[in-house]
């Protein structure tokens, strides 16, 4: 009886501890030391935001890249790539001097479009499992990083852009394409965007409105050392 009463107490505190900041000891050990979003993070729901027929009427990825400044001989990451949209569209504008690097998190993601890539024999794409709080790219590498329609997605963004960082070369650009609503509506106001990478080192250089890829695209680039893990104060989330 004795037994049976303090499984039942045990359990509750189980509960009381996921219902009231128990998250935080299911993050990762490499997150740890950076502080948690002070807004919420939209759950993965889906490998593709629309269909790529449907974005292609609209022209979205050209007049994207366009806009990116995408040329031929780039090197360029697309960061949760999912099933390669943009991928194998980056792949074909930087050409055979170019190289692309598709991120994603989800093993099961990569592996499905690295069968794309085989198939459709795009040898200038390499890929990478990466990780929610660091996106395991290689230093001084990449002339853009391109995260579209996922930033509002990542469940450590303070360790995950802390980590990104250097990946950019010296004059590399972040670009950042998302839509202008909350965070929990899977998209991320701009203000709230160029805050959290200002406390990365990363400057807002345009906010370009971009209705036919959903929402807006924003340019960074880093103009600052990354700071100490410790000192990265969240921005505040006003919903």
């Amino acid at each position: 009886m004795i037994r049976a009463a303090m499984a039942g107490v045990l359990v509750l505190l189980a509960a009381c501890d996921q219902m009231a900041g128990g998250s935080e000891t299911q993050r990762s050990v490499a997150a740890v030391p950076f502080p948690q979003a002070d807004r919420p993070v939209a759950p993965i729901v889906s490998t593709r935001w629309s269909s790529e027929e449907a974005r292609d009427r609209v022209n979205e990825a050209e007049d994207i890249m366009d806009r990116a400044g995408i040329r031929a001989g780039m090197t360029v990451a697309d960061i949760g790539a999912g099933e390669g949209y943009y991928t194998v569209r980056l792949a074909k504008r930087v050409g055979d001097k170019g190289r692309v690097l598709a991120e994603d998190i989800m093993p099961e993601v990569i592996e499905a479009l690295s069968r794309r890539i085989t198939r459709e024999k795009w040898d200038n794409v390499s890929l990478k499992l990466g990780a929610p709080e660091d996106p395991r790219l290689p230093e001084n590498s990449f002339d853009r990083i391109m995260m579209v329609h996922m930033y509002h997605e990542i469940a450590e963004p303070y360790a995950f852009l802390w980590h990104l960082s250097p990946a950019l070369k010296k004059d590399g650009e972040l670009i950042v394409v998302d839509a202008d609503r909350p965070t929990d509506q899977h998209g991320t106001p701009p203000r709230l965007l160029a805050c959290e990478l200002a406390a990365m080192g990363f400057r807002m250089e345009q906010v370009i409105p971009k209705p036919t890829a959903g929402g807006y695209l924003a340019r960074f680039r880093r103009i600052a050392a990354r700071p100490d893990p410790a000192s990265i104060v969240p921005c505040a989330f006003q919903g």
